[in-house]
């Protein structure tokens, strides 16, 4: 066994030690394509949801330098009759393209030298296990001559191919030398029909359609935005994280809270796979997945300086889901033409999650609602400092009572987000709500429509477990009054829900009447204390 050609099962057996969620189904899709004309597939999805766990077991599975029918014999692939035909008969090539930039980083190696060393390294793994190879300079005439040798074809399995790009954003000539390798294997009529028998390349952008990336044009593609068939692939399913918490004595509505979010057609909701066993093994859930390299600086992303920009991070805080136009997105960390592009490329690394059906973007979960939360304090525009102060002074003013200060700030948003938001419809209420108190992260955890007593409370506001403030349940009425929204909280016993939360409660209640008379306030509230409600 090499480090890059045929390395073996050993590094998917390491990932068997643990508890692992059964995703041999992908094989099943890869065998599919397996020496046909659709044979090279591309996959992008964010860090930390399981690329290399993916990587591994493919390699495990068709490596010929080992026998893993005994490692798979307790998954679904082997009820797919495809399972015994491709197991472990071809050679694998296996590279993360981030060891060797790392490499090179470390030995203040040029990185526009990468495709030369990945090539000098995958020759020296050929020659070394099959030494009459030794009089090849050229890897691809090795590797034809491999093929012929040993009449058996090669899959190539390439994790992080996109890391070259990058990292080599302004260094056009690293970007064509690691071009033309991949082109040499991918793109090559001499080469490619004879030797390859599929290839499988993760990332975590998708393919540039401008004809710069024209070495892996012919690669059939999967995204964050259509993963179709991969979907299920692309995180643990809602089934699996379900059985994960039973088998740990965990709660699943907890862990739907912090790191659900991801839906995709035909699969449903998909989770963060390493945040949620991240959570099983500490007993506690945190924000992992964005604490690690797992994502780029979300603050430069943000902190775009684009038309109407900071209300629609506003916006996405407050759970208010925003439209976004995927198609103009170049596939790339720097060409960004407005706030649509920066929207999409939030989506491929995972910030946010896409309804493809409704063509809008919204944050998908606790975990990374916190990470916005935590950036947007860091951004220094004029407009977002704006928001920010007035969404934290609108906090003190509930819990100070002021009902008149609330109904003001209340009013004033939803005068200013009149457009968005439809002024006059029935639902738009609620979304001035929840930007009016974006900054609610800090203290508190948001529910909306939560089931509490007899009913639904509109939105609920909990304080978190190191927090002191008291809960709030907002309840929101058209054309009533403030006093009949509290009346409605307590008569259909919304307070109940929190009767073992350990916390003093605020009801408020808040008004809209659109046909008040003309310069009288259209906006009312009414805050009241319920009292501390022991645990």
């Amino acid at each position: 066994m090499g480090t890059y050609l045929n390395p073996g099962n050993e590094s998917f057996r390491q990932i068997l030690q643990d508890e692992y969620v059964d995703k041999t189904g992908l094989i099943a899709h890869i065998n599919r394509v397996i020496n046909t004309s659709k044979n090279l597939v591309c996959i992008s999805r964010p860090r930390r949801f399981g690329k290399s766990y993916a990587a591994r077991m493919l390699c495990a599975y068709y490596d010929r330098s080992c026998e893993s029918a005994e490692l798979f014999n307790s998954f679904s692939i082997t009820q797919d009759p495809s399972f015994k035909k491709h197991l472990n008969q071809y050679h694998v090539i296996n590279l993360d393209i981030t060891g060797f930039i790392s490499e090179a980083k470390l030995q203040d190696i040029p990185l526009k030298d990468v495709p030369v060393r990945i090539s000098k390294k995958i020759l020296e793994d050929v020659i070394s296990a099959y030494p009459g190879m030794d009089r090849f300079t050229s890897l691809n005439d090795c590797l034809i001559e491999l093929v012929h040798q040993t009449k058996t074809k090669i899959v190539f399995i390439i994790d992080e191919w996109d890391a070259m790009i990058r990292e080599t954003q302004t260094d056009e000539e690293a970007q064509d030398r690691y071009f033309n390798l991949l082109r040499g294997w991918f793109k090559n009529s001499n080469f490619t029909p004879s030797v390859v028998a599929a290839a499988y390349m993760t990332g975590i952008l998708p393919i540039k359609k401008d004809g710069s990336q024209s070495a892996i044009s012919d690669f059939e593609e999967y995204t964050m935005i259509k993963p179709r068939q991969f979907g299920e692939f692309v995180g643990f399913t809602e089934a699996e994280v379900v059985q994960l918490c039973r088998q740990n004595n965990i709660r699943f509505d907890l862990m739907k809270q912090w790191y659900d979010g991801y839906v995709f057609k035909d699969t449903g909701a998909v989770y963060n796979p390493n945040s949620v066993m991240k959570a099983i093994r500490f007993k506690d859930f945190d924000s992992y997945w964005t604490e690690t390299s797992a994502a780029e600086s979300l603050m430069e992303f943000i902190s775009q300086d684009y038309n109407g920009f900071t209300k629609t991070i506003a916006e996405l805080i407050g759970g208010i889901a925003v439209r976004v136009d995927t198609k103009g997105f170049a596939n790339d960390l720097t060409t960004f033409r407005g706030k649509d592009d920066v929207l999409t490329l939030l989506i491929h690394l995972g910030y946010l999650a896409y309804d493809s059906e409704q063509k809008t973007v919204r944050i998908p979960n606790e975990e990374i609602r916190l990470e916005f939360q935590k950036s947007i304090r860091e951004v220094h525009h004029t407009a977002t400092l704006q928001r920010l102060a007035e969404s934290d002074q609108l906090f003190l003013d509930t819990l100070q009572g002021n009902e008149k200060a609330v109904a003001r700030q209340i009013e004033k948003i939803h005068a200013e987000e009149t457009s968005p938001i439809h002024y006059n419809k029935e639902d738009s209420l609620r979304s001035v709500i929840k930007l009016a108190y974006y900054t609610y992260k800090d203290h508190y955890l948001q529910w909306e429509e939560l089931p509490a007593g007899t009913g639904f409370a509109d939105v609920v506001y909990l304080p978190k477990k190191d927090s002191d403030w008291p809960a709030l349940v907002i309840e929101l009425k058209w054309n009533r009054s403030a006093e009949g929204a509290i009346d409605q909280i307590l008569q259909k016993q919304y307070p109940d829900v929190l009767k073992n939360f350990g916390s003093e409660i605020l009801l408020v209640g808040i008004n809209y009447d659109k046909n008040a008379p003309s310069g009288e306030r259209k906006h009312t509230c009414k805050i009241t204390t319920v009292g501390t409600i022991a645990q």
